[in-house]
C-alpha cells in the first residue's frame, strides 16, 4: 500500500511506496498555507487508510473465495472492488453531515473515499482536490495493472504484499527466473509477486526432488531432510510442500492454500478448526498409553502452530522455504553425485560439472511436469 505523510518543512503531502528495493517518494502537492497542521495529517491519514483498503481487493480477491452468495465475505470481497469506480467522485462530492446525521457506507474502499473527500472539502482548495483526485487514480490504476499481472510503476510495491491468488502471468514470469537460476535469487523477491513466485518455486523443488532422489536413494518427499543433515535447512515447510504434491495437488493449489490459512490466521482465525481439534485427540489419545509420562508425550504431540508460515508475511516466508528447499536439493545432489567422480578430477572443474549437470537436469524435470504449474 502507499503511506502518504504531511513534510511540515516543505508545507507539502507526500506519498510514499515500496520498489522491492527500497521505497520510492513523491510530492502528491504543495499545500496551500491556510492548510492547518491536524488538516494535512487527517488529510495524509484518511489516504493511507483509502489506499489500504484498495489494495485489499488485490491481496483478497473475490477469485480467491469459493462462494459470491449476497452478504458472504466473498461477496463484500467483489464489492469492495466494485467500488473503485465510485472513489473518484467520493473525493470530489463526498457525503457531509445533515441535520447532524452522516451517510457512512459500509463498503470500506468508498467510506475511506468520502474521508479524504471531507477533509478537502473542509480545507476547500479546489487545486488541492484535484492534485489528490489525480494521485488516487494513479493508485487505482496501480492497483489494476498488479492485477493483470504487470507490476511495474507504481504497481511494484506489489512484491511486499501476500496475495491469497496467483496471477499466471507473475508465475510465468518467476518460472523463466528460476530456468535461469534454478536456487533462485532476489529477484523473486522484488521484481515478481510473492505468491506467484512461491508456486514457480513449489513447482521447481518438485522436479529437484524427484532429480535428486534417484542419487539418494530416497523417496522425494524425504530429501529435504536428508540434505539437513548436511547444512541446517528450513526442512518442515518444504516437506510439507513435497508431501502434498506427490499426493497430486498442483503448485497453485498447494501455495495458495497454505497462503490462505496463514492469512486467516493473521486476522486472528483458525483455518482448519475440526482438523486442529483431530490433531489434539490424536495426541491425547495417544499420550494415555504412557502412563506417567502421558503429560510429558501430551505436550510433544500438540500442535505448536496453526499455520506453518508466518501469519504476518506467509508468501514471503513460504517462497524464502522452498527456496532452501531447492538449495537442499542441490546439496543432496553434489554429495550424492560426488561419490562416482574421476579421483584426478579437481575440485573446482568437478563442482562446476556437477552443478551444470544438476541444473540442466532440474530443468528438464521442471520442463517435463510444466503442464502442472499453470
Amino acid at each position: 500500500m502507499t503511506r502518504y505523510a504531511y513534510d511540515p518543512a516543505r508545507g507539502a503531502l507526500v506519498a510514499t511506496w515500496g520498489a522491492g528495493i527500497g521505497e520510492v517518494a513523491e510530492t502528491v502537492a504543495r499545500l496551500p498555507a491556510a492548510v492547518t497542521g491536524e488538516q494535512a495529517l487527517r488529510l495524509s491519514h484518511a489516504l493511507s487508510r483509502l489506499s489500504q483498503a484498495a489494495w485489499r481487493t488485490y491481496t483478497h480477491p473475490a477469485s480467491a473465495a469459493g462462494s459470491l452468495e449476497p452478504h458472504t465475505e466473498e461477496w463484500q470481497r467483489e464489492q469492495e472492488r466494485a467500488a473503485f469506480t465510485a472513489v473518484l467522485p467520493a473525493i470530489r462530492h463526498p457525503n457531509l453531515p445533515e441535520d447532524g446525521l452522516l451517510v457512512r457506507s459500509c463498503i470500506a474502499v468508498e467510506e475511506y473515499a468520502h474521508r479524504v473527500g471531507r477533509v478537502l472539502h473542509q480545507i476547500g482548495d479546489g487545486t488541492l482536490t484535484q492534485q489528490v483526485a489525480a494521485d488516487v487514480a494513479a493508485e487505482l490504476a496501480a492497483i489494476e495493472r498488479a492485477e493483470r499481472g504487470d507490476l511495474s510503476g507504481r504497481a511494484r510495491q506489489a512484491v511486499h504484499l501476500t496475495r491469497a491468488d496467483a496471477s499466471p502471468v507473475q508465475v510465468a514470469a518467476a518460472d523463466t527466473l528460476l530456468c535461469e537460476n534454478p536456487l533462485g535469487d532476489e529477484r523473486l523477491f522484488t521484481e515478481v509477486d510473492a505468491t506467484a513466485a512461491a508456486v514457480a518455486a513449489a513447482h521447481w523443488l518438485h522436479a529437484a526432488a524427484h532429480v535428486v532422489a534417484e542419487y539418494a536413494e530416497a523417496d522425494p518427499t524425504q530429501v529435504v531432510i536428508e540434505a539437513d543433515h548436511i547444512e541446517a535447512l528450513a526442512v518442515a515447510t518444504p516437506t510439507l510442500v513435497l508431501e502434498y504434491l506427490e499426493a497430486g495437488e498442483t503448485p497453485r493449489e498447494v501455495v495458495t492454500g497454505l497462503v490462505a490459512d496463514a492469512m486467516l490466521a493473521a486476522e486472528g482465525r483458525i483455518p482448519d478448526l475440526a482438523g486442529l481439534l483431530a490433531q489434539v485427540a490424536e495426541a491425547e489419545q495417544y499420550a494415555q498409553e504412557y502412563g506417567a509420562r502421558a503429560g510429558e508425550v501430551r505436550h510433544a504431540l500438540m500442535p505448536e502452530r496453526i499455520t506453518p508460515l508466518d501469519p504476518a508475511r506467509p508468501a514471503h516466508d513460504l517462497l524464502e522455504d522452498l527456496l532452501d528447499g531447492l538449495r537442499g536439493c542441490w546439496l543432496l545432489y553434489r554429495e550424492q553425485a560426488d561419490l562416482d567422480d574421476d579421483p584426478d578430477e579437481d575440485e573446482e572443474t568437478r563442482d562446476t560439472r556437477l552443478d551444470e549437470e544438476f541444473f540442466d537436469a532440474v530443468r528438464a524435470e521442471a520442463q517435463a511436469r510444466r503442464d502442472r504449474l499453470i
